[in-house]
């Protein structure tokens, strides 16, 4: 009998062993794919390399690699431009994927080429869900830098008539899930409140460093559930 009992014992342990390591363990590539295809905006000096360290983040979380794209484009010339190629971009997707939606995930000012999209564009018809990684909504002080050179920081500058257009009348329109991250240790976006969306969830992060977004495994974790819907 006490030979018995021992066994169960042992045999419940391996079990609680086994299955406690299958939970913790990342999705296989057979696992069902999550919600829409995601499509990553990069922001001002960026690439759509930046993105890798998101891109594993999403992985984890059960998207196959086939649903993750990034949308890389000439950071200098005018959102306007970059919203129209985006708005290009987006369709391609939908039509090598069969989705009628994508969620977008941008950084910096691909936060204006995104809302310029949605709200200038007709893009609220083909996106699910926004996710804002210190977007530019507001603009940005910071932009007095480049704004000799570069028409995209002109209109990257609190008050400017692309910025002046673009906040108009609904932040967040459609029937679109809107979620921003923003942090005053952000030493780019300047007032750093500028990611903040009348309408969507603003999560305050105590301190995150402007570039620290785009490899903050814990964040980029965070932006995968959000987009995924759990």
């Amino acid at each position: 009998m006490r030979r018995t009992t021992r066994a169960l014992v042992a045999t419940a342990a391996v079990t609680g062993f086994l299955l406690a390591g299958q939970a913790g363990r990342p999705a296989t590539a057979g696992a069902a794919t999550p919600r829409e295809p995601v499509v990553f905006v990069h922001g001002y000096l960026g690439s759509g390399a930046v993105w890798e360290p998101a891109r594993s983040a999403f992985e984890k979380a059960g998207y196959d690699k086939s649903r993750l794209f990034t949308y890389s484009y000439d950071f200098n010339v005018s959102n306007r431009t970059t919203a129209r190629g985006l708005a290009d971009f987006v369709d391609k997707v939908k039509r090598d994927t069969g989705a009628e939606k994508v969620d977008i995930v941008n950084h910096s000012m691909g936060g204006m080429v995104t809302m310029w999209y949605i709200k200038q564009l007709g893009g609220a018809a083909s996106v699910g869900r926004v996710a804002s990684l210190a977007g530019a909504h507001h603009g940005t002080k910071v932009s007095g830098l480049c704004t000799v050179v570069s028409p995209s920081c002109k209109e990257m500058t609190p008050g400017s008539e692309f910025l002046t257009t673009l906040t108009a009348g609904d932040e967040t329109p459609g029937p679109v899930a809107y979620r921003t991250w923003y942090s005053p240790c952000d030493e780019i976006i300047n007032p750093f409140t500028s990611t903040v969306l009348d309408g969507a969830v603003n999560t305050f992060l105590p301190c995150e460093e402007h570039l620290a977004y785009l490899v903050d495994g814990p964040l980029l974790a965070q932006v995968a559930a959000f987009v995924k819907g759990a």
